[in-house]
């Protein structure tokens, strides 16, 4: 993965404001659903029903700073990465959503300008490597944090546990080859 280019493109299915915290992208009384693929079905419930509603595989959301603040809840994570989103952009996150949407495997880029150069509807082209993304609609770069090359491991394999998988199943094979 070292050097390589990460990229993903996608269309804007909303532009948020600043402080969306995890009670607004997983309400906090659906706690109790332990199938993560299951809590796609409430994300935005309460707020952006009509988001929700229309979200196509691979559309990314865009938001101001402190995307994912208040509870630590791995939920509010994982109803964006099942419900398709391929990727969220916003200023900024809070520590927990952040490491949460990697472990996921879902794209979390950090990038100041970007709600304000974009809308919905937009098609962006965002490198996780280089750290840039290119609104192709209207022709603008926006600068992005590079992602970690750790990170940008954990999301080329899927998330952390198909990373491990994959890392503990290539280590078991080289100390006990198949004889077969």
């Amino acid at each position: 993965m070292a050097g390589e280019s990460l990229k993903l493109r996608g269309r804007v299915r909303a532009v948020l404001g600043a402080n969306i915290d995890t009670d607004i992208i997983y309400p906090g009384r659906y706690l109790n659903i332990t199938d993560r693929e299951k809590t796609a079905e409430h994300l935005f419930e309460l707020s952006y029903p009509d988001v929700r509603a229309a979200i196509q595989a691979g559309e990314f959301i865009v938001a101001g700073a402190n995307f994912g603040c208040g509870s630590s809840r791995e939920q509010a994570a994982a109803a964006l990465k099942f419900a398709g989103i391929g990727a969220v952009v916003a200023a900024s996150f809070a520590r927990i959503f952040f490491r949460n949407a990697i472990n996921l495997g879902l794209p979390a880029v950090v990038a100041p300008d970007m709600a304000a150069n974009c809308a919905a509807g937009d098609e962006l082209e965002i490198d996780l490597v280089a750290g840039a993304i290119r609104n192709l609609t209207t022709g603008i770069t926006v600068q992005a944090a590079p992602l970690d090359p750790r990170a940008a491991e954990l999301l080329a394999a899927g998330g952390l546990i198909p990373y491990l998988k994959h890392k503990y199943l290539q280590e078991a094979n080289a100390t006990c080859p198949s004889t077969v």
